[in-house]
């Protein structure tokens, strides 16, 4: 089973070993590490492991918990291949079908973003929805620039696409928050493709 596991450390030499360490441990391969920020002696990262069987988020947190000075943040499943390159392979999408950039780009960003669905709204209404995603979403009033929202049971991304009108919303059901880190990567994924669809 594929997990990824976001994880607050103290930045110093050797904390990422122990952390591997005590992965290892726990049988858990890691296949990537992605470190999102390092501020104030701390560092985030998002670890992707692979784990034999099958276990719960809430138990690979229960089991992490207990390594001295480490915060588990967020613990959920993922789809995202280590080593692959989800994000210029959607670049190449839409660069060579530039009219369709927009639902490209929302059904490629569940996975790209470590979310559960994505759509875009235009004038209240949903004109582009990756699988999962709602019929009719409702945006009360949408944010002139990228910000996260912590709403109900869904963390979400919201992402204006002025130029088009348009507004692109992400959401995660499981894990923490959408980090900054996350958050400028899909913005600017955004503004290229809002760049490639503004040519067809």
């Amino acid at each position: 089973m594929l997990l990824r596991l976001r994880v607050s450390l103290p930045d110093r030499p050797g904390g990422l070993g122990q952390v591997a360490k005590a992965l290892g441990a726990l049988g858990a391969d890691i296949l990537q590490v992605t470190v999102l920020e390092r501020e104030a002696g701390r560092a985030v990262d998002d670890f992707t492991v692979s784990w034999p069987g099958q276990i719960s988020a809430a138990e690979a947190r229960e089991r992490l918990s207990a390594m001295p000075g480490v915060r588990i943040e967020g613990v959920w499943a993922t789809k995202e291949v280590p080593g692959s390159a989800p994000d210029y392979d959607l670049l190449m999408h839409v660069a060579s079908e530039p009219a369709r950039g927009f639902a490209t780009l929302v059904d490629a960003l569940p996975s790209l973003c470590g979310a559960e669905w994505s759509l875009a709204l235009a004038d209240g209404a949903v004109r582009h929805a990756s699988l999962a995603a709602p019929a009719e979403f409702h945006l009360a009033e949408p944010p002139p620039r990228a910000v996260v929202v912590d709403a109900d049971e869904l963390r979400l991304m919201l992402l204006p696409v002025l130029a088009q009108g348009l507004h692109v919303i992400v959401a995660r059901a499981e894990g923490p928050v959408f980090h900054r880190a996350e958050v400028e990567r899909a913005a600017r994924i955004v503004d290229v493709v809002a760049k490639l669809a503004a040519r067809a």
